[in-house]
């Protein structure tokens, strides 16, 4: 015999069976609208008749993908300023690798690293059948590899300062130029 243990008469734990049920239906009502990306408010009969409006709360992938773009449109936007090596500024221009450092970290917040070479060490390798915009696009433009580097725009399309004497622009890496210079690409942006 248990002392001090008085088991609830029926009605009661089917109340508190059902409570329970619905904290949990709640629960996951909740999180699953959160993962989907929009909270929304559950109105109770107990509760007033005017629900509070609906609340958008972006995901993460939107976030991810809207930053993306807006630094896409960053980097298209720089098209025209002169290239300047070492150059690191759009006042005085940009150098290869000092114009993916500005877009990157003006539109992003990212800091990567200052010469080609040492930005294809960064984020994750991407195959070229997998390319993503925003995605670092690299090429042996001085007999060594990793010695230029763009910022993939899509549709074979990527952004750069090329060279001395040149600004920066769009070029497409199926021209013969480009495409038998490839190196690999990198995703930094996710």
């Amino acid at each position: 015999m248990r002392t001090g243990f008085t088991e609830a008469p029926a009605p009661v734990r089917l109340f508190s069976m059902r409570f329970n049920s619905l904290l949990i239906f709640k629960y996951l009502l909740v999180i699953g609208a959160a993962c989907s990306g929009v909270l929304t408010s559950v109105a109770y009969a107990e509760e007033a008749t005017d629900a509070p409006p609906v609340v958008e709360n972006r995901s993460f992938v939107k976030r991810a993908t809207t930053s993306i773009q807006d630094t896409l449109d960053q980097a298209v936007d720089l098209l025209g300023i002169p290239y300047r090596r070492g150059g690191t500024k759009p006042e005085t221009g940009f150098d290869c690798s000092g114009f993916v450092t500005h877009v990157f970290q003006q539109g992003l917040g990212l800091i990567l690293p200052r010469s080609a070479r040492e930005q294809s060490k960064s984020g994750e390798q991407v195959q070229r059948d997998e390319l993503k915009p925003g995605d670092l696009v690299f090429f042996n433009t001085m007999r060594r590899a990793f010695s230029h580097v763009g910022i993939y725009l899509g549709n074979n399309q990527f952004v750069h300062a090329p060279r001395s004497g040149a600004e920066v622009r769009v070029e497409d890496m199926r021209d013969s130029y480009w495409k038998k210079r490839y190196n690999g690409a990198r995703r930094v942006s996710e």
